[in-house]
């Protein structure tokens, strides 16, 4: 927040903040959540208030399914909002009332123009518009017009009732903006009561003024929508003066937030639904495993400015990973799991090895795994050659298994095609949490899991949506730039058998692989499928640079 508007909030004495009023006519992505973290904050910080308001003015694309999940992703965000939340439709008696007041002070007109003659006489930003020749009508005939219009007595689209303000303005609002429309649709709150609705820039600053607001922020697109909105509270009789404040929209790299677009990915089935992981919607945060600490984080990271800019992606995902790295439970887990028989282990043997469930954090205690003769590696853990710079289990060469002992390769076992179906290794005696007697040392450590004991599950691996920084960009086509790997399903992984216990509110560090969590539309007690939130490294940035 800059210096200037830091002001403004000191000098409110009791500050009702603007409401955070979403149109209900799809899900919260991360720009609302920016938003939602300003607003309430702005309240929390100052000592005001915040009220929940849905802009519900264009029922033809609103539903109540979008407004349960505004109102769920507002609490999830961990915010509350002030009493009840308020709809715009809430005061359509009132908005009604007060387009008559403007007509009778000869201030508002019915007029036929049709919306492409209506565009036509708007001018352009370099011409002026002209007139409606329905400008003139008398206050009697607009008052029986609009009369009419609410009585449905008119086509939709037919009429429309327009304010008078500027027809030569520079900002194009002020061109006698249309503030009631005709439409023939059933409302998800007043049913089917009105076939006129008010536009957005007329419903908002009155809205604003009953619910006795003093500083209503929104997005910086609206800074030329603020002459307008002033003007509607200064020639009608409202009960309170709002003041409208803009931020700069919060633009990501390799992302895309326009509701119309997301919308697309879903009803094309791009995606699976509104809450897929890889959307930016907050419920696709949610399910994917974000947490509100690291979405309201990354937000604080972005800051409020008055200047357009990109935020990296990067930065959301650095929040997450600074938050699970510090709350998430430690445990294993072999994605692509191959086979190893210790040859010099007893078959009958099982021992169990202890690690800590997070190595900074000795509070959370211990876990329990335990070690037979057969174990599972990740497929990319063994070769039968390599070089230096490789540090995993090689034929004649020795790794460490995590929280375990040194094993030694010794023979590959390949299947009529020439893959490796197992290896077979030795265990070198007397080196669980110790380095060989001999001195031969181990080149790096892998992770594993007993074959015996361990739990099966699927792991869904999420990466970025779009492989292009700026997907729709200059008119591009945001479709052809999705990722084609943007989601690699992995069937037949194999988890510690301590998982078994998790729940959709766990999010573990699958060690060397990234952080996880349970999925909450497929994972079920029969099947465990865990999401893959973010790796452990930020692999677009090194990929990026070459």
């Amino acid at each position: 927040m800059n210096a200037s508007s830091k002001k403004t909030w000191k000098a409110a004495k009791s500050p009702t903040c603007a409401p955070a009023s979403p149109e209900p006519n799809g899900y919260l992505h991360i720009g609302h959540a920016k938003s939602i973290w300003l607003n309430f904050g702005l309240a929390q910080k100052f000592g005001g208030k915040c009220n929940l308001r849905m802009d519900d003015t264009n029922p033809e694309k609103e539903d109540e399914e979008y407004v349960e999940s505004i109102k769920a992703d507002v609490q999830w965000l961990g915010y509350q909002w002030d009493g009840d939340v308020h709809y715009a439709s809430d005061y359509f008696d009132q908005l009604y009332d007060w387009a008559v007041y403007l007509i009778n002070a000869g201030k508002a007109f019915v007029c036929d123009l049709t919306a492409e003659e209506m565009r036509a006489y708007r001018g352009t930003l370099t011409e002026a518009g002209k007139e409606s020749p329905f400008r003139t009508r008398s206050v009697e005939e607009n008052l029986d017009l609009f009369e009419r219009m609410r009585a449905g007595e008119f086509p939709d689209g037919s009429r429309t009732l327009r304010v008078k303000i500027d027809m030569a303005s520079s900002n194009i609002n002020l061109r006698d903006p249309v503030i009631y429309r005709i439409k023939r649709a059933t409302h998800h709150q007043t049913g089917d009561k009105w076939c006129i609705y008010p536009s957005y820039d007329y419903a908002h600053g009155q809205s604003d003024a009953i619910e006795g607001i003093s500083h209503s922020v929104c997005t910086l697109e609206f800074e030329v929508h603020r002459p307008l909105y002033e003007w509607f509270i200064d020639n009608i009789p409202v009960p309170a003066t709002p003041h409208q404040y803009e931020f700069s929209r919060l633009n990501i790299n390799y992302t895309v937030t326009s509701k119309r677009k997301l919308k697309q990915l879903v009803d094309e089935k791009h995606v699976d639904g509104w809450n897929d992981p890889r959307m930016p919607t907050v419920s696709g945060l949610r399910r994917r495993g974000f947490t509100p600490k690291a979405i309201n984080d990354f937000c604080e990271m972005a800051g409020v400015t008055k200047v357009e800019g990109v935020v990296d992606l990067g930065m959301l995902e650095f929040a997450i990973r600074e938050d699970l790295n510090n709350i998430s439970p430690r445990a294993m887990c072999v994605l692509r799991p191959l086979k190893v028989t210790l040859t010099n282990y007893s078959d009958d043997q099982v021992e169990t090895m202890t690690a800590p469930v997070h190595p900074q954090n000795e509070a959370m205690g211990t876990r329990a795994m335990p070690f037979c003769r057969e174990i599972l590696i990740d497929q990319d853990d063994f070769r039968e050659e390599a070089n230096k710079q490789y540090k995993r289990l090689v034929l004649g060469k020795r790794v460490r298994l995590r929280n375990s002992y040194v094993i030694e390769a010794d023979e590959a076992v390949k299947d009529a095609d020439g893959n490796i179906i197992e290896v077979r290794a030795r265990v070198i005696e007397d080196t669980v949490g110790k380095d060989p007697a001999d001195g031969v040392k181990a080149k790096g450590v892998i992770h594993w899991v007993s074959a015996r004991d361990n739990v099966d599950c699927e792991v869904r691996l999420y990466d970025r949506l779009f492989s292009d920084p700026a997907p729709d960009a200059g008119g591009k086509n945001f479709l052809e730039f999705m990722n084609p790997h943007s989601l690699e399903i992995l069937n037949g992984c194999k988890g510690e058998i301590g998982l078994a216990q998790a729940t959709l509110d766990d999010r573990y560090q699958f060690e060397r692989e990234g952080y996880f969590v349970l999925d909450s539309k497929y994972s079920a007690a029969e099947k465990l499928v865990f999401n893959r939130v973010i790796g452990l490294r930020d692999t677009w940035r090194k990929n990026s640079k070459g």
